[in-house]
């Protein structure tokens, strides 16, 4: 039920197959990134840095822990940041949204809501990126733009781009949709700013964060959590609509917790017969899940947040890239008021 073709991760006949319209795709996907940087198709910019966390794998990389990294680290800066994303799985008819903490997952999406509830920061939604950076200014006045995704939404003039990348999938089989996983030819990371693994060392780069749970969180109560240690040696359901849900089981199975395991598609629409059980066991879920579950969840349903960790290595490299482009930015904005 996760929706992710496993020929993506290496080559098989289906993958070679497709290769054909994975060139195609590659070209056309060239030439509108050309078209941008030759100014053929012109990019907009915002009275504002723009500072994008992206990736070039279809799906999830894990992307949320280190926009919330990026919002704390502006914030201790003095700066009051806000954040763009794209809504997606939102069935809301008119975009851009403002995104609060109560707002409905269904109607903006799952990772707007969550956002806006771990963040502390205005939170924007919306598939046009500038439209939707355009609102966070006017509605907030933020001063930093924060673009959860968006690294392909070339139209948006951006200072600062950092990739994540799964450590263990990598970039799959290396191809472009449709034979592989890939937005963009591997050769576009070599433009980036930063490229940072999401769950340990890879080979790709020597940056990277780990997530680390210790806790869960009542859904249907948040003030009520208990420390997984409590649940050792139990039998529990695990849910994850994310884009690597082994990795939230391997992270409970590490706690003694045996899980009958429950994989969902990335932003995954929960209906109550998915989340719940003829059994009393516990039933845990990612934090992102949670935020649509809240309407199906009894007593026994569990939130679990991740806390982001970096290695010290990586904090640094982000930490100067942020600081580039707000000085960049800073000293670009006098150069045209001069």
């Amino acid at each position: 039920m996760t929706g992710f073709p496993e020929f993506w991760l290496r080559n098989t006949s289906r993958s070679l197959a497709l290769l054909p319209a994975s060139w195609l795709y590659r070209v056309v996907a060239a030439i509108r990134r050309q078209a941008y940087r030759w100014g053929v198709l012109q990019r907009e910019r915002v009275a504002a840095p723009v500072l994008i966390i992206g990736n070039i794998f279809v799906g999830g990389t894990g992307k949320t822990p280190l926009v919330l990294w990026m919002a704390r680290y502006l914030r201790s800066m003095g700066k009051h940041p806000g954040i763009i994303t794209r809504g997606y799985g939102g069935q809301s008819k008119e975009w851009p949204q403002l995104v609060n903490a109560d707002s409905d997952p269904y109607d903006v999406g799952d990772e707007p809501v969550l956002l806006a509830q771990r963040s502390g920061c205005p939170v924007v939604a919306g598939p046009d990126r500038v439209q939707a950076a355009r609102a966070l200014l006017e509605a907030y006045g933020c001063d930093v733009v924060i673009s959860d995704d968006g690294l392909q939404h070339y139209r948006l003039n951006r200072d600062l781009e950092v990739v994540v990348i799964d450590a263990a999938r990598g970039l799959g089989n290396g191809h472009c949709l449709p034979a592989g996983p890939l937005r963009e030819p591997r050769r576009r990371l070599r433009s980036v700013d930063l490229l940072v693994a999401n769950g340990g060392p890879s080979w790709l780069t020597p940056y990277y964060f780990t997530l680390r749970i210790s806790r869960a969180v009542s859904v249907a109560d948040d003030g009520q959590s208990r420390p997984l240690t409590d649940f050792a040696g139990e039998q529990a359901h695990a849910i994850a609509g994310i884009g690597n849900p082994d990795r939230f089981f391997a992270a409970l199975g590490r706690y003694g917790i045996e899980t009958i395991r429950h994989p969902f598609a990335d932003h995954y629409p929960f209906a109550a017969k998915d989340v719940n059980f003829d059994d009393d066991l516990p039933v845990f879920m990612t934090e992102k899940d949670a935020v649509k579950c809240r309407t199906h969840a009894g007593p026994r349903h569990w939130a679990v947040p991740a806390e982001t960790v970096l290695t010290a290595e990586t904090e640094r490299a982000l930490k100067a890239r942020v600081r580039g482009a707000l000085e960049r930015f800073s000293d670009g904005h006098r150069r045209r008021e001069q």
